[in-house]
């Protein structure tokens, strides 16, 4: 948008249109914000993306913000010029509000721009892609795991999962091995959720073990929706974690799983500093439901934290109530 060649439509406020055109960018942009809350949605939207192109900054930012929650071939194009703009502010912003879009109609704009030559162009195309869950999304997705930018490989991962890719299991298992930048194998992890392949279950030990600690907590929630007693083994290591978020985690998996080996060591697991970790060590208990787990929970229910309390009286009646004589 400019200052000289707008042709504003009848119905728009004459003070209103006199002030998107005013030489001052700041009262251009409130003016934006006001169009937003004032004209009719079809005369905002057209003129939000004319003012993708202002000469300033905080306008085109304000404009990008603006149609966040629009999602009109018209409006997907004005934002995928965005991300090429020179303020980083307002690829940003563009990246952001193409995320939010919901139209299956108009993914074939963003999937023809998925090679972009531009990696910031490219992570927002995957971004955007992402909850459209687009079949034809699955191959470009799959070809993105090899790119050379983390951002792209850890958006084209998200992708895949959310399209539960069978196809791309292989590929998921090496990224989630071998992918040099811990977010992507934490993504990967992630993406591996709704498989059950021995391959994945093997994938998932050994993230329970990899050198970054939010790739381990990621495994451990993730076992939690396999819920295989194939990973009862290296959970129980991961109560032992260097970090307690990891602890937690591993002591949840292994109270869907319900394997009475992991008794002992979610009841060591009871005396943690951390009370939420002793909160799911009780929990888990409970769903385990082994007998010999009552005289731990029973003290438990004397913690000093209201929670861990709560949870360990009630692991507690499980234990009872699924072993109570007739």
């Amino acid at each position: 948008m400019n200052t000289i060649t707008i042709n504003f439509p009848a119905e728009l406020d004459p003070g209103l249109a006199a002030r998107l055109i005013n030489s001052d960018a700041a009262v251009r942009r409130i003016a934006l914000i006001d169009l937003v809350d004032e004209a009719d949605p079809d005369i905002a939207e057209a003129l939000l993306i004319q003012a993708l192109t202002d000469a300033a900054g905080e306008v085109r930012l304000e404009a990008a913000q603006s149609l966040e929650s629009r999602d009109s071939p018209e409006v997907v194009e004005g934002l995928l010029k965005a991300l090429e703009d020179s303020d980083p502010s307002v690829r940003e912003a563009a990246a952001l509000s193409l995320s939010a879009v919901k139209n299956q109609a108009i993914g074939y704009l963003l999937l023809n721009r998925s090679s972009h030559p531009d990696a910031g162009v490219r992570t927002a195309i995957f971004r955007g892609l992402r909850e459209l869950r687009l079949p034809t999304a699955g191959a470009p997705a799959i070809q993105a795991l090899y790119d050379p930018d983390p951002g792209v490989r850890r958006e084209a991962v998200a992708v895949l999962g959310w399209l539960k890719a069978s196809a791309a299991q292989p590929e998921l298992i090496l990224l989630a091995k071998n992918d040099p930048d811990p977010g992507v194998r934490r993504a990967a992890i992630g993406a591996l959720g709704f498989a059950t392949a021995p391959a994945v279950f093997t994938a998932i030990a050994s993230a329970l073990a990899d050198p970054d600690w939010q790739v381990r907590e990621e495994a451990a929630t993730v076992a939690a929706k396999i819920a295989s007693s194939e990973l009862v083994g290296p959970l129980i290591a991961a109560l032992e974690d260097s970090y307690w978020q990891v602890n937690l985690r591993a002591a949840r998996s292994l109270g869907r799983i319900k394997n009475n080996n992991a008794v002992p060591a979610l009841i060591e697991l009871l005396r943690h500093a951390v009370s939420n970790v002793r909160k799911e060590s009780a929990l888990a208990l409970g769903e385990i439901a082994d007998p010999s787990a009552q005289a731990a929970l029973a003290q438990a229910a004397q913690d000093p934290d209201p929670d861990v309390r709560k949870a360990a009286r009630l692991a507690y009646n499980q234990v009872m109530t699924l072993h109570a004589r007739p």
